[in-house]
């Protein structure tokens, strides 16, 4: 009997020590992935830092500028100018209409009554 429990304590030595050495291996194998990805993630972000500066170079306002210029007969960019957009005098309001008239605004500004209601 003592040779029984001997031997079989002998095995769950052996087991465990087959399973630390199993997991240690996993342990390591995870960790240098983890590495890695931290690795390839640092050289991500350095990428991302160039790019960011490289759009920012080929965005200057003076360079875009040029750009226009010289393609203008291509593309028909004009530089934004106050007399571009419109005052607030030019906007047009809707109109109450008087009961039983309905009234349409074009886009001219223009106004039209009509006294049937019927869409035109």
């Amino acid at each position: 009997m003592k040779t029984l429990v001997v031997l079989l304590t002998a095995l769950c030595v052996i087991g465990s020590a087959f399973w630390a050495y199993h997991e240690n291996y996993q342990t390591q194998e995870a960790y240098s992935r983890s590495q890695a990805l931290q690795r390839e993630i640092g050289e991500t972000r350095a990428r991302l830092a160039i790019l960011r500066a490289e759009w920012a170079y080929q965005n200057r306002p003076d360079r875009l500028h040029e750009l226009a210029e010289l393609n203008f007969s291509k593309i028909k960019l004009l530089p934004l100018a106050p007399e571009h957009f419109g005052g607030i005098d030019e906007v047009n309001y809707p109109v109450a209409a008087p009961d039983g008239l309905q009234l349409e605004l074009d886009l001219d500004g223009s106004v039209e009554v009509s006294s049937d209601g019927a869409d035109r």
